[in-house]
């Protein structure tokens, strides 16, 4: 039977809002990182490949506290303030999905928390 738990690293930063700040659902695990926050829970200053730099390296430690890596994600959302980012997301992005690329939907969104440029959700399977 599934089994939901409730995941929370010491190497990440707290969630922002009603969410947890991870999922695991056996069989996957369920990461919305919370922006480009450091671990004091601050936004990251910079231009949009340092924050998803940081989003990113964000995700890589839920991963690694799972004991699993990108290689384990299966599907990835990228919610974006502004497309005209799209590019350097991408090039920062494909620095960490090198191989058997997840399938991704890449979003415009009115705003995030904390006035954020860039968040990703990932779903990996274990």
């Amino acid at each position: 039977m599934p089994t939901k738990t409730i995941i929370k690293p010491a190497k990440s930063p707290a969630a922002v809002g009603l969410k947890p700040r991870r999922t695991r659902w056996r069989p996957a695990v369920l990461r919305r990182t919370d922006s480009h926050q450091s671990a004091d829970g601050n936004l990251i200053s910079g231009d949009i490949k340092a924050q998803t730099e940081r989003v990113l390296e964000n995700v890589k430690a839920i991963l690694d506290d799972q004991k699993l890596t990108f290689a384990n994600v299966v599907k990835s959302t990228v919610f974006l303030t502004d497309l005209a980012n799209f590019a350097g997301m991408n090039e920062i992005y494909a620095k960490y999905f090198t191989e058997n690329f997840p399938a991704r939907s890449t979003i415009q969104v009115a705003g995030l928390p904390k006035g954020a440029s860039v968040e990703i959700e990932v779903i990996a399977h274990f």
